[in-house]
């Protein structure tokens, strides 16, 4: 049976990732972070249920990007075939805020990560978790795997440190080490704070009487959106190659916040968006990512890869979730017959 690691278990992606894994006959261990607030809710309906069969292969540490001690630890006592690295003080804005604390965990992190694989004395596959925003003021549209980064936050510029050490490494000690450049994945499971999900949980209060406006920052901005199921199934393949690479994992498609309103409002029933959101300029970063579109063509020759939910498929299933964790749902929704059905996440 093989054994991964996932570092960030608790996070959107690492959530879809455990349940893909357990589902492909992995034994899954997750690394969570203790803090005051319990971070378990995404993944709490893999373990709770004793009758279970996942119960048995799914595990939590405790552990920090911050402590090289504890990494080394779970690494030697684990002994992981593959570790996904998807740990990260992830929030763009909030980036600018605290630079200092996303640099240890979102940069340094990876490097502890990798220094302890590298010491563990077998191999390991390794993933890191790398990122559109790397592009910043991208020079060249769309944007590949030779594209030259171009930072523009220090979120940005810490995932750019781990990009390269992972390269490095790769070449430095033979590691099985890829970077999956990841461009936007969004889910019902997104964190609250980011604008895809302020958008559909704040059109979700609106329609239970909780909430007036919505406040956002940029809604110019033009991103390329997945989601986020299809995009952990990428990270697994890569690891499953002969030859460890770089992949861009993306749709192709761009498309700004305000398309984003406009899908979101308009699926909900409510019509015009502009009424509900106020521009709020405390949501604005110090430097702008403007337009970031990816170019997948290597994932989908390499690995086969392709994204199976488009962008109105991906607003209409995160606008239902929140429309339907907030009771105000109108109607059951058919959904196409290839896309993905989408768990629970909170029992």
């Amino acid at each position: 049976m093989n054994k991964a690691l996932i570092t960030g278990v608790t996070g959107q992606d690492g959530s879809y990732l455990a349940e893909l894994l357990l589902r492909k006959g992995y034994e899954v261990h997750g690394v969570i972070r203790r803090s005051s607030a319990i971070a378990i809710p995404r993944v709490i309906h893999l373990y709770q249920d004793p009758h279970e069969v996942l119960d048995v292969r799914f595990h939590m540490h405790y552990g920090d990007m911050s402590d090289g001690s504890v990494i080394n630890q779970l690494i030697k006592t684990i002994r992981p075939d593959e570790v996904y690295h998807l740990a990260a003080q992830s929030h763009v804005r909030v980036s600018f805020d605290i630079p200092e604390y996303t640099g240890d965990i979102t940069a340094l992190g990876a490097t502890r990560v990798l220094d302890a694989i590298r010491n563990c004395g077998y191999p390991i596959k390794f993933y890191q978790a790398s990122s559109s925003e790397m592009f910043g003021q991208a020079v060249e549209t769309p944007q590949t795997e030779t594209t030259p980064l171009r930072p523009r936050s220090p979120y940005a510029c810490a995932k750019a440190y781990a990009y390269w050490l992972t390269v490095n490494y790769r070449e430095a000690y033979g590691m099985f080490a890829v970077n999956g450049i990841l461009f936007n994945h969004e889910s019902p499971r997104r964190g609250e704070t980011f604008v895809s999900r302020k958008i559909t949980r704040g059109i979700a209060r609106i329609k239970a009487g909780l909430d007036k406006k919505i406040y956002l920052g940029n809604v110019k901005a033009r991103r390329d959106w997945g989601y986020a199921p299809d995009y952990v199934e990428a990270m697994w393949r890569m690891l499953q190659q002969d030859t460890p690479d770089d992949y861009v994992i993306a749709t192709g498609e761009s498309h700004s916040v305000e398309e984003f309103l406009t899908e979101a409002f308009k699926h909900a029933g409510l019509g015009d968006w502009r009424p509900y959101v106020e521009i709020d300029p405390r949501y604005f970063r110090p430097t702008e990512v403007d337009h970031l579109v990816g170019d997948a063509s290597k994932a989908e020759r390499m690995l086969g890869w392709k994204p199976t939910v488009t962008f109105q498929e991906l607003v209409a299933i995160m606008v239902d979730a929140d429309l339907k964790a907030h009771g105000v749902l109108r109607r059951p929704r058919r959904r196409p017959a290839r896309v993905k059905p989408l768990e629970t996440a909170v029992r």
